[in-house]
């Protein structure tokens, strides 16, 4: 059973959430908050898989939110809640460690597979809206900046890897690209995130703009 908490200042949207996810049998909604610092009072106390987070809240937002909920052990699956793709606190969010993000409007079929997805520990990443937010709010650095040292760890093929992820592609579709097996892909990523110290994909992207190891714009990996 995927345990969840909805975090949303919109009574109709938390009902309306409510309603969609526990619609299912392997989903369970364990409470609502109407605010940031009640989702992280009710987070600690529910322990929940994943965390339905809208970004702008009063009295305490969904960055801080998810700011504080991150230093918790074990910290919950975060899905940012946003009513604009282009969003500097979903940025934000992604470099604190949140797994995705939705848009409010977001189908009900893509909500529940997204809680499905985020709750076994995958990323939830659209390439394209992803790409936007990351390339319009990544810092970038100055030309001829040392690479974080991380990144030396790597090999070619998982420099490789790194940068198929970082553009939005699945497993599959770096497969395809590189002709390997889907398994090899997962396994390449899985290296990548143990070296690099990261959780999840999301970061495995952040860190990838922000060191210049992808160039925002390009098309494919930049070698």
């Amino acid at each position: 059973m995927i345990k969840v908490l909805i975090a949303d200042d919109q009574a109709l949207v938390r009902a309306g959430f409510r309603a969609i996810l526990e619609s299912n049998d392997d989903i369970e909604v364990l409470g609502e908050a109407a605010d940031g610092a009640e989702a992280v009072k009710l987070a600690r106390q529910l322990h929940p898989d994943v965390l339905l987070l809208d970004v702008r809240m009063p009295r305490m937002d969904g960055i801080e939110a998810a700011r504080h909920l991150m230093a918790t052990t074990p910290a919950p699956r975060i899905l940012m809640l946003t009513t604009f793709d282009l969003d500097e606190y979903v940025y934000e969010s992604m470099r604190l460690g949140a797994s995705g993000f939705l848009l409010k409007d977001t189908p009900r079929e893509q909500l529940v597979a997204a809680v499905r997805m985020v709750s076994e520990g995958d990323s939830l990443l659209s390439p394209s809206i992803t790409r936007r937010l990351v390339e319009r709010f990544v810092s970038r650095p100055l030309p001829g900046d040392h690479r974080p040292d991380e990144l030396e760890a790597l090999t070619d093929r998982e420099g490789e890897v790194l940068r198929w992820v970082a553009r939005g592609l699945s497993n599959s579709e770096i497969a395809d690209e590189l002709y390997l097996s889907e398994a090899t892909v997962k396994t390449h990523v899985a290296r990548i995130l143990s070296k690099l110290g990261l959780r999840d994909r999301v970061q495995a992207v952040v860190l990838a703009y922000e060191s210049g190891l992808v160039e925002p714009g390009s098309s494919g990996p930049t070698r």
